[in-house]
């Protein structure tokens, strides 16, 4: 079994690289922010299946709640940024 969630996080990070793509390479402000939200979702779930491969869901658990409550924090508080800026979907150089 710990075999299978070795190859499900090798896979979810191959998957985060596509993301993170999007996240640097975005054409506008918007791409960029759903970019760094989904790499952040996807680490919550690669700390969720570490805590199994490890047998230690309880602590990681913890870590991935804290983790996702502060992108979930971080996202919001930068999109309203750059909504208040009135910079959301155009390019800003």
């Amino acid at each position: 079994m710990e075999t299978l969630f070795l190859f499900v996080s090798l896979y979810l990070c191959l998957i985060m690289v596509l993301s993170l793509y999007r996240g640097i390479f975005g054409p506008t402000v918007l791409d960029r922010l759903i970019g760094v939200n989904a790499v952040g979702s996807k680490t919550v779930v690669l700390l969720i299946l570490i805590g199994l491969i490890y047998e230690r869901v309880d602590m990681f658990v913890d870590i991935a709640m804290a983790y996702a409550m502060l992108n979930f924090i971080a996202v919001l508080a930068a999109s309203r940024y750059f909504q208040k800026r009135k910079g959301l979907y155009k390019e800003m150089k």
